[in-house]
């Protein structure tokens, strides 16, 4: 949705909002917007206050945002979320239901009368007369002309006059998001703030929808002038329809059929699909439990079948289902089918379910069976989807075969989208080809016969797809391999090597005879200036790269969750940014807290040190020197440094840490102990390292079935 330039808000009454309210729609912390009202002169004064709270006009905050820039909201978002706020300060009027449906249909009877609800929103709050003026009017336009109720009437006359501030937020909406469409979609998809649970449980992730467009092919099949009918048995509030409707702007070309049991949810369907551009005689949504095909027969079914709880499930109804989808197919049409992972993939025990699976395989309408990633339905966590593909009389390289695909471990990317429509579109037009043709990157293509063999067995690719098996990476294998063996013996080498000309590592240590050293804190180093304090900086994400000039180094790098050199920055972009940036010098320890305690010695300097991070300097000049090394294993081991589980903050601040002021001398062979064990960790770590990598690509080849081993005695 975009706003036009330059357009304001409107509305009868001035909404209240807190500052709270504020920074919820500004996309910022709470302390931010007391910071704006606190430093710019400009900010809006406020109108009123509510125990004790200061209120202000929210269309007053949202034009002074857009106008300062600040925030991290868009304009656009900035009154969509007013607009917002003002239908949700209205949920002690009226019922979650009665909003999106009432708001709803004056958006649509806006639609279908070409012309505004109101010729002006602006002014005084409106009075008691004028609201009914305004209703009455409303009503009259609605009987005109929806008389057969089948869009608008209905809702509008379950109201009265006091509904009348619905009439002007609509209004608000449409100003907003520029066209009726736009405003409802953004209302649809508010609806879980709004409190509508049941109508938000069946709703999809925009990815899952985005995968629907792309199987289907519908841009490109309308590009080529078809007309296509595309229908849904189970509608619901029609979020799957919207989605393949919102990937073209050809919806003179489109016919819509679809059906629920819910007259709630299909009047919602229809007022959607109209609002989306589809004519009225384009349209047809059904109240019932099946679809009747009226007008038209479909050319592409999308559907997602009804959810119900795991204990209620049945694997045998969810098969009858998609059967009943296959029947509305008529030769070269294509069904998407959205269900349980447990009836559509998984092995099945029930044998009469088996029976019927593989019925509905054997009848070669079964194009491809995809295991789809957990999360694609947001509000069903637990819930584990599958997509069935059908198409009615494929092309003779894919009968008695079907593709399978798994991509459950993957997330939903574009690419991830991608690869695998292309994967179903090639197959679904061309088939099986020889060796030179496309190899699926999810899947395999297994015959329907061997399936059936394995009767009840799980729909899930038997090995990688061929595409894998056969990548570059998976032939360099054994030379990847031979190149980490001979890194393994290069480094053993080397360890050998050093222990010849250093001898085995002895540390010298003994047991302390005398009296203990006196112990100190870093904070009275820090005031004895042995050791300076340095403050890390705050780096903005989008200045981050691979491959900068400084490396930035921060609490991930410091505990190892993320390698250091991973996150650098361009030196111009920091002389231009963040002018007042100092990098570290070699030997600077760079500190943490967050998450717990991480000590690292930057021994190369020209670093990045990025907050909560932290870091120290000893200074060689003073009394009683220390050394980087010597100073961050003594941190590191001070006594009362872990935190608690439970903890918000440490037990104790850096500078209380306590550690012995140990003579210079002894400081000295301690540094050059830590030394000798540095060297020696890289040695062995070169070696950890090659093994590890030559056992890696050992599983993971004899895993896939692309290596095997020599026997060892030949």
């Amino acid at each position: 949705m975009t706003a036009a330039p330059g357009t304001t808000l409107r509305s009868a009454a001035p909404l209240l909002v807190s500052m709270s309210e504020i920074a919820v729609f500004a996309r910022v912390k709470r302390p931010v917007v007391s910071t704006w009202r606190r430093r710019h002169r400009d900010f809006p004064a406020s109108v009123s206050e509510n125990s004790g709270r200061p209120l202000f006009d929210g269309a007053q905050v949202a034009e002074w945002l857009i106008a300062s820039g600040l925030g991290n909201s868009d304009p656009t978002e900035l009154r969509s979320e007013l607009a917002l706020f003002g239908i949700i300060a209205l949920r002690d009027r009226f019922t979650p239901w009665q909003l999106v449906e009432t708001l709803g249909s004056l958006l649509c009877l806006r639609r279908l009368d070409g012309r505004p609800l109101a010729e002006s929103t602006d002014g005084l709050p409106s009075d008691a007369g004028a609201d009914e003026a305004l209703w009455s009017a409303v009503l009259h336009r609605a009987e005109r002309i929806d008389a057969e109720d089948d869009f608008v009437l209905r809702e509008l006359r379950s109201l009265d006059a006091t509904a009348a501030p619905l009439v002007r937020l609509a209004e608000d909406l449409v100003e907003a998001a520029y066209d009726e469409r736009g405003a409802y979609e953004w209302l649809l998809a508010a609806r879980s703030r709004l409190g509508l649970d049941s109508l938000t449980a069946d709703a999809v992730a925009p990815e899952l929808g985005r995968l629907f467009t792309q199987l289907t092919d519908l841009r490109l099949r309308l590009a080529h002038g078809e007309s296509l009918v595309l229908a849904n048995p189970h509608a619901r509030a029609g979020d799957l329809l919207a989605a393949l409707l919102d990937d073209t702007d050809d919806r003179e070309q489109v016919t819509v059929l679809a059906a629920d049991p819910d007259d709630r949810l299909a009047r919602i369907t229809r007022r959607r699909l109209l609002l989306a551009g589809v004519s009225e005689l384009d349209l047809d949504v059904q109240t019932g439990p099946d679809l009747e095909e009226h007008l038209a027969d479909p050319d592409i079914v999308v559907t997602q079948l009804p959810y119900r709880p795991g204990e209620n499930r049945s694997a045998l109804t969810a098969l009858a289902e998609v059967e009943y989808v296959a029947d509305l197919l008529r030769p070269g049409c294509t069904a998407l089918v959205l269900g349980p992972a447990d009836a559509l993939v998984d092995e099945l025990k029930d044998t009469e379910a088996s029976q019927f699976r593989s019925a509905l395989l054997r009848s070669n309408v079964v194009e491809s069976v995809i295991a789809l990633p957990s999360g694609v339905l947001p509000f069903r966590p637990g819930y584990r989807p599958a997509l069935w593909t059908l198409t009615r009389g494929p092309v003779p390289e894919a009968e008695g075969k079907v593709l399978l695909a798994d991509i459950s471990s993957h997330q939903l990317t574009a690419d991830v989208r991608m690869r695998l429509a292309e994967d179903v579109l090639l197959w679904r037009a061309e088939g099986f080809r020889t060796p030179d043709g496309h190899d699926p990157r999810y899947g395999r293509v297994v015959s329907v016969a061997d399936l059936d063999r394995a009767f009840g067995g799980p729909l899930t690719p038997p090995a990688p797809p061929a595409s894998a098996i056969w990548s570059d990476k998976v032939k360099e294998r054994p030379a990847l391999i031979a190149e980490a063996e001979a890194r393994l013996e290069r480094a053993a080498a080397d360890t050998r090597a050093y222990e010849d000309e250093q001898g085995p590592y002895r540390g010298g240590v003994l047991r302390r005879m005398n009296r203990l050293p006196r112990r100190t804190t870093l904070s009275r180093l820090i005031a004895d200036r042995r050791v300076t304090r340095l403050s890390g900086h705050r780096i903005d994400d989008r200045h981050l790269t691979a491959d900068g000039h400084h490396v930035v180094v921060g609490p991930e790098e410091i505990t190892g969750e993320r390698p250091v050199g991973a996150r650098r920055i361009d030196r111009l972009v920091l002389a231009a940014e963040y002018d007042r940036v100092a990098l570290t010098e070699p030997g600077d320890v760079v500190y943490t807290l967050t998450p717990r305690l991480g000590l690292y010695v930057d021994h190369d300097g020209f670093s990045v040190v990025t907050f909560p991070a932290r870091a120290l300097r000893v200074n060689p000049g003073a009394p009683r020197p220390l050394t980087p090394r010597v100073l961050a294993a003594l941190l590191g081991a001070a006594r009362g440094t872990a935190r608690s589980p439970s903890a918000v903050r440490p037990a104790r601040r850096v500078e209380e840490y306590q550690l012995p002021d140990l003579e210079p001398d002894e400081v000295l062979r301690f540094d050059a102990l830590l030394a000798e064990t540095e060297h020696r960790e890289r040695l062995l770590r070169a070696q950890a390292d090659a093994l590890t990598e030559a056992r890696d690509l050992t599983i993971a080849g004899l895993a896939d079935g692309t290596l095997t081993l020599a026997d060892p005695h030949t």
